[in-house]
């Protein structure tokens, strides 16, 4: 038996005006103080409760065959039943007072993640982080089944790039096209080329000069340790306050001395990386664009590259590479995996090559979307 999911008052409510004998829910962070009145006569078989406030006049209605994960204290909530926001990762942060950020959510839980060690021994520490990016990945996959499996489409590339780069505002060109085609744009969810991704997101439907400016704005503080970096962010955001398009930043605290981008409209943030790497490659089911980029470009590059050819979820999609002059000469990794490829060495590859922003969504384009 499947259980439904009630991760909402709304969903609650609903379930609540139909049934009384409740088997086979996971109620996930809910509050079942909020509809107290409505819960009198009710009984619970093979539910499963994470991380919920339940009054005892309930708990002695939860039968023995019930799963009951308690709250745990922590500065993030093991249990959470959505992405991440902008507003719920920069809460307290005030634009002009760059210092603010110490007293956001991200930071908080950032430093609490260093001071417990990246590779936590404590096992309550290391289960609540599991338990975290677990519900993560829950709220996650609620967000995508909203769209067609080959419509979700990854840019990869450096952390380090550049806002006033040449190669900044191409990737925001083609982020902000293939959004506007109707796919569902993903990245790190950090800075340079990730974040060059939902700022062509968050502009899908506004012009290539309103862009542009934007982007001018953004360069007065080029790259992420510069201190004005978040402000420049929130400045666009605030004269662009409005965008009808959604992107996915999948970012983690692993390299938390990244910020996050504000322009992804969804945030999924890992504690574990390994997860985090897999999910995003794997759910780009429309293919992956690999700008230029370093050591975490080359490896995500080598791992598309295996799930495609053991056909880990279902298919092989694209692998578009752009900039022909980094990924033939700076970085020879495009002809190490042709020659892979016609060696047999690697299967069902489908690789190609850019440099031109107009010939990289053709080929993401004529992808079959079915």
């Amino acid at each position: 038996m499947e259980y439904k999911e009630i991760d909402s008052n709304e969903d609650l409510l609903n379930v609540l005006k139909l049934e009384t004998e409740l088997s086979y829910y996971a109620f996930q962070n809910i509050d079942f103080n909020n509809v107290l009145n409505k819960t009198k006569n009710l009984s619970f078989y093979n539910c499963i409760f994470l991380g919920c406030t339940i009054p005892e006049h309930i708990n002695t209605k939860v039968s023995e065959d019930c799963l009951i994960f308690p709250q745990i204290k922590a500065p993030f909530n093991p249990f959470i039943n959505s992405l991440y926001t902008k507003e719920t990762l920069y809460t307290n942060y005030k634009v002009g007072v760059p210092e603010s950020y110490e007293k956001t959510l991200d930071k908080i839980v950032y430093n609490h993640f260093i001071e417990h060690g990246k590779e936590a021994k404590d096992i309550k520490e290391t289960l609540t982080r599991r338990l975290h990016d677990h519900s993560v990945t829950n709220a996650l996959n609620d967000f995508i089944s909203n769209y067609k499996k080959r419509k979700i489409v990854a840019i990869m590339g450096g952390h380090s790039l550049s806002r006033s780069n040449s190669n900044y505002l191409m990737v925001a060109r083609i982020s902000k096209k293939l959004t506007e085609l109707g796919y569902l744009m993903i990245s790190g969810g950090g800075p340079g080329a990730m974040e060059a991704t939902h700022v062509g997101a968050w502009f899908g439907g506004k012009t290539d000069k309103e862009l542009t400016n934007a982007i001018d704005v953004l360069s007065e503080a080029p790259v992420y340790n510069d201190k004005l970096w978040l402000d420049k962010a929130f400045e666009v955001l605030e004269k662009y306050p409005k965008s009808s398009y959604k992107s996915l930043g999948i970012p983690t605290w692993l390299y938390g001395h990244e910020p996050p981008t504000p322009f992804a409209s969804h945030i999924a943030k890992y504690f574990a990386n390994s997860v985090r790497e897999e999910g995003l490659l794997a759910i780009a089911k429309g293919g992956v664009i690999f700008s230029p980029g370093s050591a975490g470009t080359i490896q995500e590059i080598f791992q598309d590259a295996t799930q495609n050819h053991y056909l880990s979820y279902g298919f092989a999609s694209p692998m578009v590479f752009l900039n022909k002059e980094y990924w033939t000469k700076n970085r020879p990794i495009y002809p190490l995996l042709e020659n892979l490829t016609k060696e047999e060495k690697y299967k069902n590859m489908i690789l190609s090559i850019y440099d031109l922003e107009e010939d990289v969504i053709k080929e993401i384009e004529k992808f079959p979307k079915s």
